[in-house]
């Protein structure tokens, strides 16, 4: 279903994204997001992943713009959220090179621009992939928003809110 593989084999350490990420300088995601192979292929160069023993998901470090995913994460997180993940802070990648601020304090997470820009990119490649919006609502679902807040995300990118159990 998702056009990459992941290596799930590797250890902690620092990557290349292509070595994390198998097919991801080719995926339809990033192509779309940088179509010229000669700057896609620059922009992947110059960014990499740090595999850690931290119990994380995946996260783009605004000191030095590398993206940062929890061992665990990497080994046994569900394959198309991985993939969306990825898209998802090399978005952030991207607006960290130019020069905007990744996570302005003053404002919610859910309504930063910056946020709501690299949601929406993983939210229409899973579309392009055929997920539903129940699989994308709970793509969107992280433990430091509240139930409230998931909602409001899911309505901003336009994804159907699941009804509650």
């Amino acid at each position: 279903m998702i056009p990459i593989t992941i290596n799930r084999t590797l250890g902690p350490g620092r990557y290349e994204v292509t070595e994390v990420f198998e097919g991801v300088d080719e995926s339809p995601g990033l192509r779309r997001f940088l179509p010229d192979d000669r700057k896609r292929r620059e922009f992947l160069a110059s960014t990499h992943i740090e595999v850690t023993n931290e119990d994380t998901y995946m996260w783009t470090d605004d000191a030095d713009g590398h993206v940062n995913v929890g061992l665990d994460y990497l080994r046994d997180g569900e394959a198309v959220y991985l993939y969306m993940d990825i898209l998802h802070e090399l978005v952030h990648v991207r607006q960290y090179k130019e020069g905007k601020e990744l996570f302005p304090t003053k404002i919610e997470y859910i309504d930063r621009q910056t946020e709501i820009e690299a949601y929406q990119f993983a939210v229409d490649e899973g579309r392009r992939l055929g997920l539903s919006d129940d699989k994308i609502y709970d793509y969107l679902e992280v433990e430091w928003i509240s139930k409230k807040e998931h909602d409001r995300l899911a309505r901003k990118l336009g994804v159907k809110v699941a009804k509650s159990a």
